[in-house]
C-alpha cells in the first residue's frame, strides 16, 4: 500500500529539517564502524581485566572470532516490572554459548518508579533520570569490547535512556529485552473510583492500601496503558523488539523463548557476520514517524513528546511537537486501554494486540514498512505472532480480525477519526494536550484562572472548599529548569472530582501529566516554561483563559497580558532534599520541553 501522502509529508519534513545533523551522526557511525571489532584494538593487558572473571568463556573471548554481547540492565527489585531481569543475564549467557557467542553484563543503569514517586519530592529527579540512564549506559559501553548490546529496560524514564545510549552507540546493533506485563488485577476503573473516594475522604487509607495492592500485585509492568507499556510498543514499532515480545507475561516459557531468541538474534546481526544491522541504520527518521503513528494509534503516553524529540537527536534527526499533531490528525485511534478505557495491556494483547494493529496500519499506508529492523528489513515481519509449538518458538500470521471490538477496533472503524494529541500554541507558548479519554463536550474550556505555584497548593484550597465554578487551574514553576518536571498525576484525583460535580475544568502546566491521564483537559509541557519567563509567569488569578483543543489554542483573553512583567517564584527548596542537590548542573543546562528536556543531547 502506498504510504498516506500526509505521513509522507512529515517523513520529508523530518528529513530535510534533520539533514545536517543526520549526516553528520551518519558520518560519525560510519567512522567507527570501519574501525572493525572494537576488541581487535585493545592491548592484551586491556582485554585481561575484561575477561578475567569469565570463567569458561575466557578463552573464546581472548581468541576474539565470536560475537560478545553487551548486556546492559536496568534490574532492581523494587521496581515490579523490572524484578524478572534478576535471571536475565544467566539465561542470556547460556544462550549465547549455544549460538556461539559470549555475553558480559557491561554494567546496570539506575531505574526509578515513578508509582513510588508520584507526588513525593523524588519525583523531581525522575525525568533527569534518563540522562543519567544514557550517560551510565554510554560507560556501560565505553569499554569497548562488545560487537552488540542487549538493553534490559521497560519504564518510563529507562527505556529513553537506553535509546539514547543504543544511538550513541549506533555502529553496533541493539536488542530491547522487555520483560512483560504482570498478570491483570483489580481493573483499573475501579482503583481509580477508590482514589477518588479517598481525595473526598469517602474512605479511609486502609482500604485505598488494599485496592493499590490488589491492582499492583506481582512481577511485571503495571498494567494500565501508561508510559512503561507505550515504551513496550513504540520498541516494536521502531523495530527493536522481536515481533510479538512487548505484551508476553513475564516468568512463562515463551518470555523466555523469546529471550533466547534476542539473544541469538542480536549475535546474527554483529559485524562479524553477513547481516549487519547496528543500531544507526535502525534509528532513521522513517522508524520515528513509525512511532509517532503507534503512539497515536493506542493513544499511548504523553511522556513520549518529552522521550520522542530527545531520542531522536541522539540519532542526528530533529522531531518537532509538530509532526506529532500533523500525525495525530491522520491516524485513527484504534485501542481503548486504560485510561482511554476500562481494558488493560493484557486484554489488548489477547484481542488482537500490536500484531493486528501494524497490519491495519500497513494495510491503510499509515506506516513506513521499509525499514530496517532487528527481525530483518520490512515492518511487515511485525503482523507476525511468537507461538511455542512442540517447545519450540515458531513465528505464525497474527490474528486478520479484532478478537473484541470494544478494545481494539479497524483503522476503518476506530474508536475516533483521529489519535487525540493535539499541539496548543498562543500567547501562553506552546504545548500538547491528549483528548482521547476526554469527552468531545470538555475539548473547549474558557474559564477563569487559578494561579499556583505548587500542586499541594491545589489539594489544599480543594480541601477547603474554593473550587465553586468553572475553572482553568494553572499549576506553573514545575517545568524542567525549574525542578526537574515532576508528574502532576496525583491532581487527576482532585480534578476529576471537580468534573463529576459538573464544573467545567482544566489544567495548564509547564509540568508533565502521567502516562495515566485521562478525563480532565489538560495542556501540558507549556513551554517557555515560568521560571524562564515564560508567558505563565505574568498570569494572574481571575484571568479569562481559553485551552482549545479543537483550534490548537491556549490564549489567555485579558488585553495588556503581553505588557506585563513576568513574576519570580522563589525556587530555593526545590535545590535540596532527597538527592537534589546534586542535579543542580542538569536543571541549568537543561533544554526546553518542546526540544524534549535533554540534558545529554
Amino acid at each position: 500500500m502506498p504510504i498516506h501522502p500526509a505521513i509522507a509529508a512529515v517523513t520529508d519534513r523530518i528529513r530535510v529539517r534533520s539533514a545536517a545533523s543526520r549526516a553528520a551522526y551518519l558520518d560519525r557511525m560510519g567512522r567507527a564502524a570501519e574501525a572493525g571489532p572494537a576488541r581487535g584494538h585493545l592491548a592484551c593487558g586491556n582485554q585481561a581485566h575484561a575477561y578475567a572473571a569469565m570463567g569458561e568463556d575466557k578463552a573464546a573471548l581472548a581468541e576474539g572470532r565470536l560475537p560478545n554481547i553487551g548486556i546492559v540492565t536496568a534490574y532492581n527489585d523494587m521496581l515490579s516490572a523490572h524484578q524478572p531481569y534478576e535471571r536475565f543475564p544467566d539465561l542470556i549467557r547460556a544462550a549465547a554459548r549455544a549460538a556461539g557467542a559470549t555475553a558480559q553484563v557491561a554494567g546496570g543503569v539506575p531505574a526509578m518508579c515513578d508509582g513510588v514517586t508520584q507526588g513525593q519530592t523524588g519525583m523531581e529527579l525522575s525525568l533527569f533520570s534518563r540522562d543519567v540512564i544514557a550517560l551510565a549506559a554510554g560507560v556501560s559501553l565505553s569499554h569497548n569490547t562488545y560487537d552488540a548490546a542487549l538493553f534490559l529496560g521497560v519504564c518510563d524514564k529507562i527505556v529513553p535512556g537506553l535509546i539514547i545510549a543504543a544511538a550513541t552507540f549506533g555502529h553496533i546493533p541493539a536488542v530491547f529485552l522487555p520483560a512483560g506485563p504482570m498478570t491483570s488485577g483489580l481493573p483499573n476503573d475501579e482503583k481509580a473510583k477508590v482514589r477518588q473516594k479517598f481525595a473526598t475522604g469517602e474512605v479511609g487509607r486502609d482500604e485505598l492500601m488494599r485496592s493499590e495492592m490488589a491492582s499492583y500485585h506481582g512481577p511485571g509492568t503495571c498494567t494500565f496503558y501508561g508510559t512503561a507499556n507505550t515504551n513496550q510498543m513504540l520498541m516494536e514499532f521502531m523495530g527493536l523488539h522481536l515481533p510479538g515480545a512487548s505484551f508476553v507475561n513475564p516468568n512463562t516459557p515463551l518470555r523466555d523463548a523469546l529471550t533466547v531468541a534476542g539473544v541469538e538474534r542480536a549475535a546474527q546481526i554483529t559485524a562479524l557476520g553477513n547481516d549487519y544491522r547496528p543500531a544507526g541504520r535502525v534509528l532513521d527518521e522513517r522508524a520515528f514517524v513509525n512511532g509517532l503513528v503507534g503512539l497515536m494509534a493506542t493513544g499511548g503516553s504523553t511522556n513520549l513528546v518529552l522521550h520522542m524529540p530527545a531520542m531522536a537527536r541522539a540519532a542526528g534527526i530533529l522531531l518537532d511537537i509538530e509532526d506529532f499533531d500533523a500525525v495525530s490528525q491522520v491516524v485513527p485511534l484504534m485501542a481503548k486501554v486504560y485510561p482511554n478505557g476500562l481494558a488493560d495491556v493484557n486484554h489488548f494483547h489477547a484481542a488482537g494486540g500490536l500484531q493486528y494493529m501494524i497490519g491495519e496500519l500497513l494495510e491503510a499506508g499509515l506506516l513506513h514498512d521499509d525499514v530496517v529492523t532487528i527481525a530483518g528489513d520490512g515492518l511487515s515481519r511485525y503482523t507476525a505472532e511468537p507461538k511455542l509449538r512442540d517447545g519450540h518458538l515458531v513465528w505464525e500470521d497474527g490474528p486478520a480480525a479484532t478478537q473484541n471490538d470494544k478494545i481494539l477496533r479497524p483503522a476503518t472503524d476506530p474508536f475516533q477519526k483521529t489519535g487525540g494529541l493535539r499541539q496548543l500554541s498562543g500567547n501562553l507558548g506552546r504545548g500538547v494536550i491528549k483528548i482521547s479519554a476526554v469527552a468531545p463536550e470538555r475539548h473547549v474550556i474558557e474559564a477563569k484562572a487559578r494561579v499556583f505555584a505548587d500542586q499541594e497548593e491545589v489539594k489544599a484550597a480543594f480541601k477547603r472548599g474554593e473550587f465553586t465554578e468553572d475553572t482553568i487551574v494553572v499549576v506553573r514553576f514545575q517545568g524542567p529548569q525549574a525542578n526537574g518536571m515532576p508528574e502532576l498525576h496525583s491532581l487527576t484525583p482532585t480534578l476529576a472530582v471537580l468534573q463529576d460535580r459538573g464544573l467545567r475544568v482544566a489544567l495548564v502546566t509547564d509540568g508533565r501529566m502521567s502516562g495515566a491521564s485521562g478525563k480532565v483537559p489538560a495542556a501540558i509541557h507549556v513551554s517557555p516554561e515560568a521560571a524562564a519567563g515564560g508567558p505563565l509567569a505574568r498570569l494572574q488569578d481571575g484571568d479569562r483563559m481559553r485551552l482549545d483543543a479543537v483550534a490548537g489554542r491556549l490564549e489567555v483573553l485579558e488585553p495588556g497580558f503581553d505588557t506585563r512583567v513576568p513574576v519570580t517564584a522563589d525556587l530555593s527548596a526545590n535545590r535540596h532534599g532527597i538527592g537534589r542537590e546534586l542535579f543542580e548542573a542538569f536543571r541549568r543546562t537543561v533544554g526546553p520541553a518542546t526540544e524534549g528536556a535533554a540534558v545529554v543531547v
